[in-house]
């Protein structure tokens, strides 16, 4: 049986970790407002980026004349997988959910015959798939240096993405983040780069029809040129958004537990350090009773 000093000594550490991981809840909560506002900000400029894509490329699609960002090269032997996590733990599943979306895409495209090459933004992700795909991981990207998340720093990755595919590297690139939904919802999800992948383009995004009788000038070769490159910046920096608010979320959610579980640990530490007490004094009791019959 632990002394009373040992139990005292216990429920003094786990008061010290509830008011650390309750101080780190706060602190996710407010982080949190920020990187939601942002992530949301980004989302209608992304989708209608992806919805004026959609029109532009509707009668390009496989056809003479399309940018190889949006036919692909033809081939699909060589698969680039950009995964982003976070740089820190204590987020819950956070960081292992997005890995663990990442490497059953990867053993499943092993398993094809296919050849896999992964970049890594986050210093978590590459911590985790590095186990397992030490051969395939060619680049890691720290966000240390990064924070906030900018367009900048966005416009690094696509550069990067795009100078390795315009080197024939690879043939499909495809992002792995976590889409922000709640604070108890963050949903791994995966998004194919390269060959872009838009919305029809005889429907909106919001579903009303799109406007068929469009006259482009420049042509739509030259427009998609130089927008394409510039999807795929503005993909990359919503998906360093959504991870970044879904980051907060689940570090909010997984200090929260934390908190309420150190308050579970100190009621059951105190219930034995006051049992073990009662004993003590029961014990000494007895004894000074047994001592004075004695005399």
């Amino acid at each position: 049986m632990p002394s009373l000093k040992d139990l005292r000594n216990r429920i003094t550490s786990v008061k010290a970790t509830q008011k650390i991981t309750k101080a780190m809840q706060m602190v996710a909560a407010a982080k949190l407002r920020r990187a939601q506002n942002a992530a949301e900000s980004a989302r209608p400029y992304a989708e209608k980026m992806a919805q004026v894509l959609g029109n532009l490329a509707g009668n390009l699609v496989g056809g003479f004349g399309a940018p190889k960002l949006l036919s692909g090269t033809g081939e699909d032997r060589v698969h680039l997988l950009v995964v982003c996590t976070a740089d820190r733990g204590l987020c819950g599943a956070f960081n292992s959910s997005i890995a663990r979306l990442a490497r059953d895409h990867a053993n499943r495209l092993m398993a094809e015959g296919k050849t896999v090459k992964i970049m890594t933004v986050g210093k978590k992700g590459y911590d985790i798939l590095r186990r397992q795909f030490r051969q395939q991981i060619i680049e890691n990207m720290d966000l240390r240096g990064n924070k906030p998340i900018d367009y900048e720093f966005a416009s690094e990755i696509a550069d990067k993405i795009l100078a390795r595919f315009e080197a024939g590297e690879f043939d499909v690139a495809t992002l792995f983040y976590s889409e922000f939904r709640s604070v108890i919802s963050q949903i791994p999800t995966a998004q194919k780069l390269i060959p872009a992948e838009l919305p029809e383009s005889g429907e909106s995004s919001t579903g009303a029809p799109a406007d068929s009788a469009m006259e482009f000038e420049p042509s739509e070769e030259a427009i998609l040129a130089t927008l394409l490159p510039r999807n795929l910046t503005v993909q990359v920096f919503r998906a360093l958004l959504e991870n970044a608010a879904s980051e907060q979320g689940s570090r909010m959610g997984a200090m929260d537990s934390a908190t309420r579980n150190a308050g579970e640990m100190i009621k059951k530490q105190t219930l034995v350090y006051n049992r073990t007490r009662q004993a003590m004094i029961t014990k000494e009791l007895i004894e000074i009773i047994s001592g004075a019959e004695a005399l």
